[in-house]
């Protein structure tokens, strides 16, 4: 990739156009990733050029013909040679993801907001929820506190709550829940799972906890190095924190509460060491994505066979 502004203006490249086209082809050329907050080189090289040159996310399409400065170039040069030689992920270049139709900073305290879940908080968790009735819902594992922010925002007569074991990504959470103005109305809680949670009842309990195999982590692109690996593992099959959870949760839900979580690639692993629970599996618009809703109920019936399976495995 070249190390000066005067490459790229040898390539004719001019405009704000110019260079989202190229940095597009550059993402392309090199391999990088993309996915932990655009989908497509296009859209995520558009997402850089903007802020390198410190123009907001709805700029005009006019700015697009719009002649640059060599010292613009070589700014967004710069922060091209970032995204391709150190795989760092756009988001934490940028400092801001998108999330359920808002905006949250984001850094490596706490993974990219990502969740497939965004989308069941803004159908608001139907058909799933129901007719049941809700006061109160845990966003377990919030990292940055993104589920339970646009929760709040999206149904401003619940009372939420977010709950994660990483100090460091509930400061994010903080930091996030003050850029929307929540302060009153979001409670964060330092809590290993359901541990500092003792007596606590909820309605609705959301959780995307860590799912990932150690073999899968080996595994993935480098830019998964620049997220926190507390917030990805989990035991040789992705399943240990999904099953403490499912063990503990009846005891935090409401009679006719219901349990929410993404387990992703994990699917396969839950549905083999609990083929008799009825996890209904969410479809979403784009397809099945490893996300499951279970009645507390249901948990309730089946709770000897989950405590069973947690302490065969020591979790």
């Amino acid at each position: 990739m070249s190390n000066s502004s005067h490459d790229a203006a040898h390539a004719g490249l001019c405009t704000l156009a110019d260079l989202i086209r190229w940095g597009a082809a550059e993402l392309r050329r090199a391999g990088v990733l993309v996915g932990h907050s655009e989908d497509n080189p296009l859209d995520e090289a558009r997402a850089l050029v903007l802020h390198a040159l410190h123009l907001p996310h709805e700029s005009p399409a006019s700015f697009a013909q719009a002649r640059l400065l060599d010292a613009e170039i070589d700014a967004v040069c710069a922060l091209f040679r970032r995204r391709i030689d150190e795989r760092v992920p756009a988001a934490y270049l940028i400092g801001r993801a998108q999330f359920a139709g808002i905006e949250l900073i984001a850094d490596p305290r706490a993974l990219v907001p990502r969740s497939p879940i965004a989308e069941l908080i803004e159908t608001g968790f139907q058909p799933w929820l129901g007719e049941r009735p809700v006061t109160r819902v845990l966003d377990l594992c919030c990292g940055g506190g993104s589920i339970a922010i646009a929760t709040a925002l999206r149904h401003p007569h619940w009372q939420v709550s977010g709950a994660d074991l990483s100090a460091e990504a509930l400061s994010l959470a903080a930091e996030n829940r003050a850029l929307h103005r929540l302060d009153h109305r979001l409670r964060l809680v330092e809590s290993n799972l359901f541990d500092a949670l003792g007596g606590e009842i909820y309605d609705l309990i959301v959780s995307n906890p860590p799912y990932i195999t150690e073999a899968e982590y080996t595994a993935m692109p480098d830019e998964y190095r620049h997220e926190p690996k507390l917030g990805l593992t989990s035991g040789t099959d992705g399943c240990d924190a999904c099953l403490r959870i499912l063990r503990d949760a009846s005891a935090h839900l409401c009679e006719d509460g219901l349990l929410i979580v993404e387990v992703g690639e994990a699917e396969r692993a839950l549905r083999r060491l609990l083929p008799e629970l009825p996890l209904a599996w969410i479809r979403f618009s784009v397809g099945p994505m490893g996300v499951f809703a279970v009645a507390a109920g249901a948990l309730r019936r089946h709770a000897a066979a989950i405590a069973d399976l947690c302490a065969a495995r020591g979790v």
